[in-house]
């Protein structure tokens, strides 16, 4: 509940979202649709700043975008089509989320610090706290977790 006074909104406490913060944004896999998800996903962590009061600091906010790069630039290296990214958040963590039109799961390679390209899964498992991948009827999802300090 917010009071207003005189002009003045005075928050009573009671003001805290209920429902996580969600958005969603679709792209063609045409040029420079990896530089618009970093800034669709730059922008949904300023929501979350604003309508979630989320104290994300400088080198969370490096992870949730890196994990957005990756995952989208795997999308468009390997489908066939368009894909959506779904982002969802709190206070505590945001979930990224990849559709794509392929249905061959990702591989996981062995660490292997000589081995080029081929890293991505591997820096989003290093900064998840969780992943989790499944087909759906149009492809497959990929999805990873990542929490921050509220505080």
């Amino acid at each position: 509940m917010t009071y207003h006074l005189d002009g003045a909104v005075i928050p009573t406490g009671f003001d805290v979202p209920v429902e996580p913060l969600r958005r969603a944004a679709h792209f063609t896999g045409e040029p420079g649709c990896i530089a618009e998800a970093r800034a669709f996903a730059a922008t949904f962590l300023q929501q979350l700043r604003t309508e979630w009061c989320a104290a994300i600091d400088a080198r969370s906010d490096g992870a949730v975008l890196l994990v957005v790069s990756e995952l989208v630039t795997n999308a468009d290296r390997h489908s066939e089509g368009p894909y959506i990214l779904e982002l969802e958040g709190t206070d505590s963590s945001v979930t990224v989320a990849v559709y794509d039109s392929s249905a061959t799961l990702p591989r996981v390679f062995p660490r292997d610090p000589e081995r080029v390209g081929r890293h991505g899964l591997e820096i989003v498992r290093a900064l998840a706290q969780d992943i989790a991948v499944e087909r759906v009827p149009v492809g497959k999802r990929v999805r990873a977790v990542l929490t921050f300090d509220a505080g």
